[in-house]
């Protein structure tokens, strides 16, 4: 079902409603454009989201781009950790919602 062939379909979602998809192209180039933070950190953000939205998609685009923009294996891991433990801690935190006080 998650083939990176599938996106090719972008192109028509974006012919059957263009003002929305070139305002989301232009949102997302401006969100992970180079800026206060670095195209490359916000790469590693992408993916540690993308981790955690758990969308094959994102993971693979946004891996190639963290690459790309000089990311290493040992940043990818530890974005890899961020993610996990944040998907963890939000499983501890949301616990607090069943426990009696």
């Amino acid at each position: 079902m998650y083939e990176m062939k599938n996106l090719k379909a972008l192109g028509k979602i974006g012919a059957a409603a263009p003002a929305a998809m070139e305002a989301y192209r232009k949102f997302d180039e401006a969100a992970l454009a180079d800026g206060a933070i670095p195209k490359k950190y916000k790469e590693l953000i992408a993916l540690a989201v993308a981790m955690t939205t758990q969308c094959p998609y994102c993971l693979e685009v946004h891996r190639k781009h963290a690459l790309a923009a000089g990311a290493t294996e040992a940043e990818l891991a530890e974005a890899i950790f961020v993610a996990a433990a944040l998907r963890a801690g939000a499983a501890v935190t949301h616990g607090t919602h069943v426990v009696t006080e």
